[in-house]
């Protein structure tokens, strides 16, 4: 496929640069108005444009990584270029039904909330679409599933897939980067702490990912009776570190809500 993406950000570089590297055959734009700061992506076969225009007619799918309130104006100026075409919204808190009436029902609208890791292949990108047009948009779901896994969800769930799924990026994060300052203060170097946080981080999701079970079955695994382990647990419980994570993730769908 020719994929434009709009939208030269953080997310729309990882998804670039995730299927260059990860998928085979795709021709990529990126376009943002000061495109000095993705220049690099050229090096990778990427073309780089500072108009939202183009080749766009060229485009098989069109991908719009921007924010809420430049829908309007983006959609405003490429609704006469894209009609017949798919376009895929990875913009929060916008519905289908009112990306649709912007373009006039030309197109076929798909809406997707990848998060940065798609850049590695490793990005939880959460899909929905209108049940008539599962068929047209199977690229999309083919194309985002080689970059990792790709759940059909229903629509009305998409801003908690936000959250859940893109938001939960720096969720994680933070868990390894305080486990990482932890292990700065029990005795390790700064570069080996974050190494050790990060590889368990990422061993114990491969695990759930693969067995697919509860986590409190792998959880049971390393908790023997009277061990380091479920202490440490039952203290972070006592400070609230499930009732935190929990808040949190709720206080950051209240905020797409309002």
């Amino acid at each position: 496929m020719n994929i434009h993406i709009i939208g030269g950000g953080n997310l729309g570089v990882a998804i670039a640069l995730g299927i260059a590297k990860y998928t085979a055959g795709h021709q990529v734009t990126v376009t943002r108005r000061n495109t000095e700061s993705i220049e690099y992506l050229t090096a990778k076969g990427i073309v780089v444009a500072n108009n939202n225009l183009h080749n766009i007619e060229q485009a098989d799918l069109i991908v719009l990584t921007i924010k809420p309130y430049q829908v309007a104006t983006v959609l405003s100026e490429i609704t006469p270029f894209i009609s017949g075409k798919i376009l895929a919204s990875a913009v929060s808190g916008v519905t289908i039904e009112q990306l649709q009436t912007v373009t006039q029902n030309t197109c076929s609208w798909v809406r997707i909330m990848p998060n940065i890791a798609i850049q590695f292949g490793a990005s939880a990108t959460c899909i929905s679409f209108a049940e008539k047009d599962k068929a047209v948009l199977q690229p999309v779901v083919d194309l985002f599933q080689k970059l990792g896994t790709a759940p059909i969800i229903e629509e009305k769930l998409m801003d908690a897939a936000t959250v859940l799924g893109a938001c939960g990026t720096a969720y994680a994060l933070r868990y390894i980067r305080a486990s990482m300052q932890a292990g700065i203060e029990i005795g390790f170097d700064s570069q080996t702490a974050l190494a050790i946080a990060a590889q368990t981080a990422k061993g114990a999701a491969q695990m759930l990912l693969e067995e697919k079970i509860h986590p409190e079955q792998l959880i049971d695994r390393v908790t023997t009776p009277q061990g380091c382990t479920i202490v440490g647990l039952n203290e972070m419980e006592h400070q609230g570190f499930s009732s935190s994570l929990i808040k949190g993730i709720k206080t950051s769908l209240n905020k797409i809500k309002e």
